[in-house]
C-alpha cells in the first residue's frame, strides 16, 4: 500500500511539473512591443492576445514603461454597474473569451491617456494579471495645495504639468489630454480636503471643507499655477492641506472583470482611474492579493481612484482579498453587493415585468435560466417566496421580462423587488489597510459567508457598512453570516459625516418599516477588535437577528471634538438576540450606554455592567 502511495505521489509531481513546462512563455518584445518609447501600444498588445490559441501562456513585459491611448478599433459597448453610461467604452487591453493566460508585467508602469479602461476581461477563465502599476501622466481629477485661506479669499497652487487648465469668470476648465472639464467651488463632499498625512480632517466630508457664497466667487490667476478665489467664506480649508478638485465623471473602471471565472490579481498598484477601481460583474471566484488602490507616492498625489476601489456586483463563488491597501479614494474601498430590481407589473401567472432602479446600473444580464430569485416586499424588506427563472427577456436597457417555472404569488405587484440569490458570493478579507477615503470603508451586502479579519481601518466615515436597499441604490442583499474579528478601528474612523455613517460599524439597511419580529440581517459577530473612538457612536444596528459584540477593547481617542448629535455608544433598532459582553472600556470612553428602539429589553443579553440601557418605542 505504501509503495502504491509513493508511486501515485511521484506521478502527481510529474504531472504538475509537466503541466508547468507546457506553459508557453511569450516576451512582448518579440512582437514589437518595446518599453520606454511612449508609442501607443493598444493595437499591438491586443493583436498579440487575439492571436493566442487554447494553450496556456505567460505573457511577459520586460520592466519599463508602456503607454496606451484610445484606439477606435477597441471601442466597445459595455453596461457597467455603478458607472455612468458612455457612448462606448474605450479599452486599452481586452481579453475576451480566452483561457489560461498569465500577464506578468514585472513591475512595469502601464501609463494611460484620456478616459480609457486599462484592462477588460470579458467571458474569460483562469486569467492572472500581476506585477503592474496603472497610472496616467495627466490625471483625470485634479488637486491643489492651499497656500492662503481666510473669510475673503482662498489661494491654491495647481501642478500645471499634471493638471493644465484655463481660467475664466465661472471657475476653471481643465484641458488635459483631449479633455475640457469644468470646475468651480461647491459644497459638501464634492470638494475633498486631505492633510499632509493623507487624513481627511474631521467634520468635513458631507459637511464640506469650504462654505460660503459660491455663486459670487471671483476666480483669477496670480501667476501660472496659482489661482485666487475671492468671496465671502464661512469655512475654509487649512493652509498646507490639499484639495481634490472633482471634475469629469465615472465612465471607465481601472479593470473590468465581466462574466469571467477564476481570476487572480497579484501585486498591482492602481494609482488612478476614471471611475471604479476594479469592477467585477457577474464573475465567479476572484482572488486579489497585494492589490493596492493608492495615490502614486512618487507624484505627491493624494487621490487614487475616482470612486470605489474594489467593487463586486452580482458575483458568486469565493472572493479572497488579502494584503490590499486602499487610500485616497473618492468612495468605498470595497463594495460587495447584488442588484435589486423593482417589479413594474405582472404579465401572467408565471412572468413579471421589471426595470432597473438605478440609472448607473442598467443593461445588465440580470438572470439566466435556473437562477433562484426571491420576491421581496419593499416596506419591511421581507422575502415572501422564491422562484426559479425559466427565461430572461430584455426589452431595452431599462426593462425586461422574467418568466418563472413556478406560479408567481398572487400578491406580487409594484410594491415588490426581486433579488437574484444564485449570484451571491462568500468573501474573505484579511490583512488589509484602509486609509482615509472620502466615504466609508467596506460595504457588505451578500448572504454568503463573510470573514473580515486582521485589517486596519482609518476611514473618514464608517469603517464597515452593512446595508441593503430596495428603495434608492437598489444594492442587495441581506447578510446571513459575518464575522468581524481582530481588526483595528483607529481614531479617524467616523470622524466626518457621510450617507449611512451612523457609527464606526453601521448596520443600516434602508427599511421604511422595520419589523422586529422579522429582522432583515442575521448572524453578525463583532469580536476581539480594538476601537479608538473620539465620539460616542461605536455600533448602530437596524433589523438584525443574532448580533454579538464581544471581547472588544474600546479606548478613547482625543483626535477630534465629538460632532455627532447621537450620544450613545450602541443604538439598536428592531433587533433580536443581541449579546454585548466581555468588552473592555477605558475610563474616559464617552457615553458607556445603549439605546434600544422598537425592540424589547429582553432581546439584549448584556454582560458589560458599566453600560446603561434606555428603551424607547
Amino acid at each position: 500500500m505504501q509503495k502504491l502511495f509513493l508511486t501515485y505521489a511521484l506521478l502527481s509531481i510529474f504531472t504538475v511539473c509537466n503541466a508547468q513546462n507546457k506553459v508557453k512563455k511569450i516576451n512582448v518584445k518579440d512582437y514589437g512591443i518595446v518599453a520606454n518609447t511612449k508609442e501607443n501600444l493598444t493595437t499591438k498588445v491586443n493583436q498579440l492576445i487575439e492571436g493566442l490559441g487554447n494553450e496556456s501562456v505567460q505573457i511577459i513585459f520586460p520592466k519599463g514603461r508602456y503607454d496606451f491611448y484610445p484606439d477606435a478599433k477597441y471601442y466597445k459597448t459595455y453596461y457597467e454597474s455603478n458607472t455612468y453610461d458612455a457612448d462606448v467604452r474605450k479599452l486599452a487591453i481586452l481579453i475576451k473569451q480566452k483561457k489560461n493566460i498569465t500577464i506578468d508585467a514585472q513591475q512595469s508602469d502601464f501609463v494611460y491617456h484620456e478616459h480609457i479602461q486599462p484592462f477588460t476581461l470579458d467571458n474569460t477563465e483562469n486569467i492572472t494579471i500581476k506585477n503592474v502599476n496603472i497610472d496616467w501622466d495627466v490625471p483625470l481629477t485634479s488637486e491643489a495645495e492651499v497656500i492662503e485661506a481666510d473669510k475673503n479669499h482662498i489661494l491654491i497652487k495647481i501642478d500645471i504639468a499634471q493638471s493644465p487648465y484655463k481660467i475664466h469668470e465661472k471657475g476653471l476648465t481643465f484641458v488635459g489630454e483631449n479633455a475640457n472639464e469644468n470646475w468651480a467651488l461647491s459644497g459638501g463632499s464634492w470638494l475633498i480636503e486631505f492633510d499632509k498625512k493623507h487624513i481627511i480632517p474631521a467634520n468635513t466630508g458631507d459637511n464640506g471643507c469650504v462654505k460660503g457664497d459660491f455663486k459670487n466667487v471671483k476666480y483669477s490667476e496670480i501667476k501660472p499655477g496659482f489661482v485666487l478665489m475671492e468671496g465671502n467664506f464661512t469655512k475654509t480649508p487649512t493652509v498646507g492641506n490639499f484639495l481634490i478638485l472633482r471634475h469629469g465623471t465615472r465612465d471607465h473602471a481601472g479593470m473590468f472583470l465581466f462574466h469571467s471565472k477564476n481570476t487572480k490579481l497579484e501585486n498591482i498598484n492602481v494609482y488612478h482611474t476614471s471611475g471604479l477601481g476594479i469592477l467585477s460583474q457577474y464573475c465567479e471566484n476572484i482572488e486579489m492579493r497585494n492589490v493596492n488602490m493608492i495615490p502614486n507616492p512618487n507624484k505627491n498625489r493624494y487621490l487614487s481612484g475616482h470612486d470605489d476601489g474594489l467593487h463586486f456586483m452580482g458575483c458568486k463563488g469565493e472572493i479572497i482579498i488579502d494584503n490590499c491597501d486602499a487610500q485616497g479614494l473618492m468612495d468605498d474601498p470595497i463594495n460587495i453587493h447584488g442588484t435589486y430590481v423593482p417589479v413594474t407589473g405582472k404579465i401572467d401567472d408565471y412572468a413579471v415585468k421589471c426595470k432597473f432602479g438605478q440609472d448607473m446600473s442598467h443593461g445588465l444580464l440580470w438572470a439566466v435560466k435556473g437562477d433562484k430569485v426571491g420576491f421581496i416586499e419593499k416596506k419591511e424588506m421581507g422575502t415572501l417566496s422564491y422562484g426559479t427563472v425559466s427565461s430572461f427577456e430584455p426589452l431595452d436597457v431599462d426593462h425586461f421580462i422574467i418568466r418563472f417555472k413556478e406560479k408567481i404569488p398572487t400578491q406580487i405587484n409594484a410594491n415588490f423587488v426581486l433579488e437574484n440569490l444564485s449570484w451571491t458570493p462568500n468573501a474573505t478579507i484579511t490583512n488589509c489597510f484602509v486609509g482615509s477615503n472620502r466615504a466609508r470603508g467596506y460595504l457588505i451586502s451578500t448572504p454568503g459567508k463573510v470573514i473580515i479579519e486582521n485589517n486596519i481601518f482609518e476611514t473618514s466615515g464608517s469603517a464597515i457598512l452593512i446595508a441593503g436597499d430596495a428603495n434608492y441604490w437598489y444594492e442587495s442583499g441581506a447578510v446571513k453570516d459575518i464575522t468581524i474579528k481582530n481588526n483595528q478601528f483607529r481614531f479617524p474612523c467616523n470622524s466626518s459625516p457621510y450617507q449611512f455613517c451612523e457609527a464606526i460599524i453601521s448596520i443600516y439597511p434602508e427599511i421604511p418599516e422595520p419589523n422586529a419580529l422579522k429582522p432583515f440581517h442575521k448572524n453578525i459577530k463583532i469580536e476581539s477588535n480594538s476601537f479608538n473612538p473620539s465620539d460616542y457612536p461605536i455600533l448602530y444596528a437596524v433589523s438584525v437577528d443574532g448580533l454579538s459584540f464581544k471581547n472588544n477593547i474600546i479606548k478613547r481617542s482625543f483626535a477630534f471634538t465629538p460632532l455627532y448629535p447621537e450620544k450613545q455608544n450602541f443604538r439598536l433598532e428592531a433587533c433580536k438576540n443581541v449579546e454585548i459582553s466581555g468588552n473592555k472600556f477605558s475610563k474616559d470612553v464617552l457615553g458607556k450606554n445603549i439605546l434600544l428602539k422598537g425592540m424589547k429589553r429582553e432581546e439584549l443579553d448584556l454582560k458589560n455592567s458599566e453600560l446603561s440601557v434606555d428603551v424607547v418605542k
